[in-house]
């Protein structure tokens, strides 16, 4: 049977960029990874296909060898004497790394072969204005793997042990003439960790770690502001088979406060008065952030929006030793449920007003009427 050309095999054509055909092949070896379609020996021939295909075409001068000559290119036909040197396309890079953690429980260790250090984790935590002024230390439950206690994360029964993959000797790759070029793969057998286990942990099914659900304690320190990042290092999940943990992040999501409203590191409170109090003055109690009271002294004539500044009550600043300040915004509340003496009493209040008691409806109000009056003429 002729063999499939090889931009069939990945569904390009045969001008497509680098770019194109690199996310060409990504989609393909994903959809046809063997991980995915366990014991389907069709698309395991398929994966093979569109591996040796992205080989030939990702690189330059392979390319053009393969646009040129076609198959006959890499399958020694063509003689020695013509296309490019024996050795060219040695040491080609892996492609695996760089797509397939996903499959193998996260991203390759740089420490070398046999070594997979596992995802990082994400938690979202809920806390309240309080714990993000004073700082709190909390609880969390994340389920995530850990190493298997049974094998020790090695993956192997108890009482064995990983064994030298004998395909690679141990590297993690294996090299294949292929014509002219000497390509460079991630072991088939061992897929790039240089061991086999022949007799796999019963716990844990050969993997080194194991699913389960664990409690942490979070510390989570003084200023914090919405959509702060916590990471706790290597709290993650487990790498495959003795590899590094992965590393956990916290995200804070502030819940929104009862009396204040945060800016930054100053608090906004809005406080209703009587109608008395804002004419006369006084004083009135308020709530501040650390539990406690403050007093604040209300001046004659005070309005709704009238702000008045409490210096230090404010919000607690992350890595800093200062405090932001309070701002207490006035809203002047209207008397309802009126009884018959002080309707009266007010009535009488009213008749005795001038402009000097209601500066601001005494001159909108004689605005307008000149406003009228232009009109009018």
């Amino acid at each position: 049977m002729a063999k499939q050309d090889f931009y069939d095999v990945l569904g390009v054509s045969r001008d497509v960029d680098d770019t194109a055909l690199k996310q060409a092949f990504r989609n393909l070896a994903k959809q046809h990874h063997p991980d995915r379609n366990s014991g389907n020996d069709e698309a395991e021939h398929k994966f093979k296909q569109i591996n040796e295909a992205y080989e030939a075409l990702k690189n330059a001068q392979t390319r053009a060898a393969y646009d040129q000559y076609g198959h006959a290119a890499f399958d020694g036909s063509m003689g020695a004497g013509r296309g490019f040197g024996q050795d060219f396309g040695s040491s080609m890079s892996d492609i695996f790394d760089d797509l397939f953690g996903e499959f193998t429980g996260g991203r390759r260790s740089r420490g070398g072969f046999g070594v997979e250090r596992g995802n990082d984790l994400r938690y979202n935590l809920e806390i309240n204005l309080e714990d993000a002024f004073g700082g709190d230390t909390v609880e969390v439950r994340v389920p995530t793997s850990i190493s298997c206690e049974t094998c020790e994360g090695s993956g192997a029964k108890p009482g064995t042990s990983p064994s030298r993959c004998q395909s690679c000797n141990g590297h993690g790759k294996v090299r294949a003439q292929q014509g002219f070029f000497t390509i460079e793969r991630t072991c088939p057998t061992c897929q790039g960790r240089g061991e086999t286990i022949t007799e796999p942990c019963e716990a844990c099914n050969g993997a080194g770690r194991i699913n389960k659900e664990r409690t942490l304690s979070v510390n989570i320190p003084s200023g914090v502001e919405d959509g702060t990042r916590i990471r706790i290092s290597g709290e993650g999940e487990a790498g495959m088979r003795g590899g590094p943990s992965g590393d956990l992040y916290i995200f804070l999501d502030i819940q929104p406060h009862e009396f204040f409203q945060r800016d930054g590191a100053d608090l906004f409170c809005s406080v209703p008065i009587s109608m008395s109090t804002a004419a006369l003055g006084g004083q009135i109690e308020v709530p501040t952030i650390d539990g406690g009271k403050a007093r604040v002294k209300i001046s004659e004539g005070a309005q709704t929006g009238s702000q008045y500044r409490l210096k230090g009550k404010g919000m607690t600043i992350l890595r800093s030793k200062q405090i932001g300040d309070m701002y207490i915004q006035t809203t002047v509340e209207t008397p309802r449920s009126l009884t018959k003496r002080q309707k009266e009493l007010l009535r009488e209040f009213e008749e005795i007003s001038n402009e000097k008691t209601n500066p601001e409806s005494s001159g909108f109000f004689s605005r307008v009427k000149e406003l009228w009056g232009g009109l009018a003429d």
